[in-house]
């Protein structure tokens, strides 16, 4: 690259900082790269961290055996292999940093991928105004890696990334797309050229012994978890128990310096490893050997990137134990023991994957990754300002902090999904619903989310001129609903195709908002809870009586969902082994006797047999006998009718008395269209059957008009306020 200065060529000062023997793997052909253009680059180097501590094997001779020189060696590590350490290493390098930065003075930094060391170089760059190269961030592995990686990305003004997932990644987190390079690992380069070499039967012998075949030796590479010592020392164990129950030759490297470390290493010598006639442990190998070493093993055990990254370019067979790297792409010879929890797991593991081969994979690489990072440092302009840019997704609509937006009404969409109608709400803090939207409800799963979707909208158009700051969406559904996936696992028969159907999905990707999900019953009592007269009460239940009976339970302040969320299907409770047949497919269910479907088929029946009219009721040809005739008939004397209501009454009444022995509330809620004529007869029943001790529990009929929307809008009122739900 040429950049004019008083008309002479000025070469671009690289400083390139590495911290630890892996980390080196991947810098090394890009220095090389800089170093054999010197017309062109300015090449300094710095090497901290644990390549200068000799537990560690003082890998930072083979830096100097590479023939680069060494600039500045910074002894960053605080000793400890604890997690206060790993701070305390971080401050100490952000102490060492300043200072050769300044005297450097380069024109960019190169940092690798996520290791606390790294973070420490990015911070102090980035605070110096000095443009940063990030290599192999966007990935996802599953630990604490993942935060300091993304921190670096944020930090750094360029990137070069190993995979096209890794490149959206880093799109979603708002970096400019222009500066975003999809390279390929550099390490790639280096062993998809070299890993044939003629002597690798030497490398083999010369580092695990004489009589030792090519693939039938085991590489082990195990290194902490920092979010979960105790748990990755004890898989690191069971590990080594497996290994030497399998009983062939392995070659184990010393973990890393990450805390948990030195207690790894005890558990190493307290087995006796490093005397073990079956095993070769080692702090380093040169990577050129590595890659020998790995290409022709039986097998790579551990949790080490390079098992789930450069072994694939081999198609050496991989064993992942644990967590630390679950997030990373893998080729198909990864066999990913996530819950490493037993010796057997872990040896079915290595019957099952060693001596195998598999294609090779080039998900990370295709060996031509370092001139793609050098003509992407040429290309930099070191004219364009230092200040980073971030690329945000467009936001349709920018509401300034105006008089008016301090005043709005914070507010949900609520939706109620019935059996007959499609109902949207715009509901306020306070629970009034400012202004309702009703629809027949469509037959077909398709038509029903297009028309949601629709009166959603119109519902957040009409919004902004009532002044309600929309905060998301509830939907209140009959069946049974995972509200943690906002899934309907089974519908009722009113709502037929509305089976294993993502809601929250859809909807929250069209209408861009947070979406939750619950049954009807359940957003009756969190109605009541939020609204009404179970407001400030810690143990309560919702009786929900309408075309069918629901509910919801509340106990300790908190709404009961059960292990596969069909807690409060209170319809369901049997009161009766002989009773009609009910929807579920079962007899005597409380549905059975009390739904308005159930008073609908008793007021059929009574009509066919003439006995349902009386003086002061009619009925035309064409009008549907439905529950509400037969509580006029009732109220008229219709004796009859009267003894059908008062059976209804008193299986919902032994339901509920079967429901205060269980769980023991102190409230008991009616709500529904029927709940004022079972008032009575529930008082009744539970003064001649309940215990004494539950004798004293309140019963009382909701006050509230809409408890589904109500429910549904609690959801997202007390989450996005910060209550519990």
């Amino acid at each position: 690259m040429e950049r004019s200065e008083k008309g002479s060529k000025q070469r671009l000062r690289v400083c390139v900082a590495t911290c630890n023997r892996a980390d080196y793997s991947k810098l090394a052909p890009i220095m090389f790269g800089i170093k054999s253009q010197p017309e062109i680059f300015d090449l300094e180097v710095v090497v901290l961290g644990s390549h200068l501590i000799d537990d560690y094997g003082n890998t930072f001779r083979m830096i100097e055996q590479d023939e680069f020189d060494i600039g500045s060696k910074l002894h960053t590590i605080v000793r400890g292999e604890d997690e206060a350490a790993m701070v305390e290493s971080v401050g100490l390098a952000l102490v060492k940093l300043p200072d050769v930065l300044q005297r450097l003075a380069p024109d960019i930094l190169l940092v690798h991928g996520d290791r606390f060391d790294a973070l420490a170089l990015a911070t102090a760059a980035s605070l110096m105004n000095i443009r940063i190269l990030h290599l192999e961030g966007g990935e996802v592995s599953g630990t604490i890696d993942d935060s300091i990686r993304h921190a670096i990305s944020k930090l750094a003004h360029y990137h070069a990334v190993c995979t096209r997932s890794a490149e959206r990644h880093l799109i979603s987190m708002c970096e400019d797309h222009s500066h975003i390079l999809l390279a390929g690992c550099p390490s790639y380069d280096k062993l998809l050229s070299a890993h044939k070499r003629d002597d690798y039967a030497d490398i083999i012998k010369s580092w695990i012994g004489d009589e030792v075949k090519e693939q039938d030796y085991i590489v082990a590479l195990q290194h902490p978890v920092t979010t979960d010592i105790k748990n990755s020392i004890k898989i690191y164990e069971l590990m080594l128990d497996a290994i030497i129950s399998f009983n062939k030759k392995t070659l184990i490297l010393f973990p890393n310096i990450d805390a948990g470390s030195k207690e790894m290493v005890r558990v190493m010598r307290r087995k006796g490893i490093e005397q073990h006639p079956k095993f070769r442990a080692v702090k380093h190998v040169p990577f050129d050997q590595f890659i020998q070493l790995i290409a022709h093993a039986g097998c790579m055990i551990g949790n080490s990137s390079c098992g789930v990254r450069e072994a694939g370019a081999f198609g050496t067979p991989v064993i992942n134990l644990g967590t630390r790297q679950t997030g990373r792409e893998t080729g198909e010879n990864v066999l990913h023991v996530r819950d490493a929890d037993t010796h057997n797991k872990i040896y079915h593991a290595l019957e099952l994957q060693f001596g195998k081969r598999y294609p090779c994979s080039k998900i990370y690489g295709d060996g031509n990754a370092v001139q793609r990072i050098l003509k992407f440092l040429q290309a930099i302009d070191l004219s364009e300002p230092l200040q980073k840019k971030f690329c945000f997704p467009l936001v349709k609509e920018c509401i300034s902090q105006d008089i008016d937006h301090i005043l709005e009404t914070q507010s949900a969409l609520a939706v109620d999904l019935g059996g007959t109608n499609l109902r949207v709400g715009i509901v306020s803090m306070k629970g009034k619903v400012v202004k309702k939207y009703i629809q027949l409800n469509p037959k077909t799963f398709g038509e029903r989310i297009e028309l949601i979707l629709t009166m959603c909208k119109q519902a957040m158009v009409d919004a902004v001129h009532l002044n309600c700051r929309i905060l998301g969406v509830g939907v209140s559904t009959g069946g049974r609903v995972n509200p943690q996936e906002g899934v309907v696992l089974h519908s009722t028969k009113l709502i037929n195709e509305w089976s294993s159907v993502d809601i929250r999905t859809p909807l929250s990707s069209a209408l861009h908002l947070p979406v939750w999900v619950d049954n009807d019953g359940n957003c009756a009592a969190l109605a009541e809870k939020k609204f009404g007269h179970g407001k400030g009460v810690e143990n309560f239940v919702t009786i929900i009586t309408g075309t069918g009976i629901g509910g919801g339970i509340i106990q300790h302040n908190e709404l009961i969902h059960g292990s596969t969320f069909c807690a409060a299907e209170l319809g369901h409770i049997v009161v009766s082994l002989e009773g009609p047949e009910c929807m579920c497919g079962s007899h005597g269910c409380i549905e059975a006797y009390s739904s308005g479907l159930a008073l609908q088929r008793e007021a059929k029946r009574l009509h066919d047999e003439d006995l349902l009219l009386v003086e002061g009721m009619t009925l035309n040809n064409k009008e549907q006998v439905n529950a509400v005739h037969l509580i006029n008939a009732a109220r008229l004397g219709n004796s009859k009718a009267e003894s059908a209501l008062h059976t209804a009454g008193t299986a919902l009444g032994l339901g509920i008395v079967n429901i205060l022995h269980m769980i023991n509330p102190s409230l008991v809620i009616l709500s529904g269209v029927l709940a004022e004529h079972y008032e009575n007869p529930v008082r009744q029943v539970i003064s001649q059957r309940a215990l004494d001790s539950a004798q004293g529990t309140k019963i009382m009929i909701s006050e509230l008009e809409d408890p589904a929307l109500l429910g549904a809008a609690s959801m997202v009122l007390d989450y996005t306020t910060r209550r519990t739900y």
